[in-house]
């Protein structure tokens, strides 16, 4: 990979004196990007971009190859994940405060991250991806400033349906703990002994596992080691699934979009898909597609070359006449 060029940088957060993660991915000595060319990634609940987006898988993660393509490719960890700062109150007990890192402050934090990138290239607009809960804050994103997103990919979308990651009646404190082995059976939750491995290399499911706990510096403290992530998210999805209170509005959207989901996902549904689809009313163009047996983690599946393929091809339709 030493054609690929890796900065990292330090972006304030909305929250005063706590600073986010950004890591950028590119080819060494170019510079000509574009808006079509350039790409934020904005993960999901749990796990940070630094672990999905760039998490390697044979050698190469997904932040790689976009480089590689001919991207300017970033992610970013949000407040409270990976390489990020975390909120003082993530170090103390999770039930002595509120639920932490909701859609809206995420949002906020992105949007900083979205100016940041355009001051540093000079550009009026840049590509979105968002994964999961990170559509929900790629969706906002786009609704608020349609005239900085060029195209956005929603890969996962989050809407009605979404699956319950604490029970209902649990009290939420301000972050949840989560395991190697939670992270595991989540990836393959209803899949049979055939569709696992039809879908994932042996080996790869319990060592990512491991790394996405790991991405937690806390973690190596605790025995057995434990990821925090804020719950602000699942205060959301409440919502969401009690009264229909949204995390964003798909009808601001304006610029092309993309949705793209598994067959096999139990998270983000097809079902939930093609309702996110459906409410694109305003966007100047709309896909969905749906990529057979791919779950929620696709993106370190097998059939991951299937969705980067028709990440990218969507992406650089918009590389000519982008300006």
């Amino acid at each position: 990979m030493s054609e690929i060029e890796t900065t990292e940088h330090r972006v304030p957060s909305t929250l005063p004196g706590l600073t986010l993660l950004v890591r950028n991915k590119r080819l060494r000595g170019r510079e000509d990007f574009g808006p079509g060319g350039t790409l934020l990634c904005v993960h999901g609940a749990t796990y940070p971009a630094t672990v999905t987006f760039d998490y390697p898988v044979e050698g190469r993660s997904w932040l790689d190859l976009l480089a590689a393509q001919g991207f300017d490719a970033w992610c970013v960890d949000l407040l409270g994940y990976g390489g990020s700062d975390r909120p003082s109150a993530m170090e103390d007990d999770p039930i002595a405060a509120d639920p932490l890192v909701d859609t809206a402050q995420a949002a906020a934090d992105v949007s900083q991250v979205v100016d940041y990138i355009l001051a540093e290239r000079g550009l009026g607009r840049l590509c979105l991806l968002g994964y999961s809960w990170g559509t929900a804050i790629g969706g906002t994103v786009a609704g608020r400033m349609p005239e900085k997103i060029a195209r956005l990919v929603l890969y996962g979308a989050l809407w009605l349906g979404a699956g319950r990651l604490v029970p209902p009646d649990q009290k939420l404190g301000a972050y949840r703990l989560v395991d190697a082995d939670a992270a595991a059976a989540r990836w393959v939750q209803n899949l049979s002994d055939q569709q696992i491995e039809a879908i994932v290399p042996a080996g790869l499911i319990r060592a990512w596992a491991e790394a996405a706990v790991a991405s937690d510096p806390a973690s190596a403290a605790k025995d057995p080691r434990v990821l925090r992530a804020p719950t602000g998210v699942i205060k959301d999805v409440r919502a969401l699934q009690q009264d229909g209170t949204a995390m964003y509005d798909p009808g601001l959207i304006r610029c092309p979009t993309m949705i793209v989901v598994g067959e096999w996902d139990q998270e983000t549904t097809p079902a939930q898909g093609r309702e996110v689809f459906d409410r694109l009313t305003g966007a100047a163009e709309r896909r969905y597609v749906v990529l057979g047996r791919g779950t929620h983690t696709m993106l370190l599946e097998k059939q991951r070359h299937h969705l980067q393929a028709c990440v990218a091809g969507f992406l650089k339709e918009g590389w000519e006449g982008a300006a």
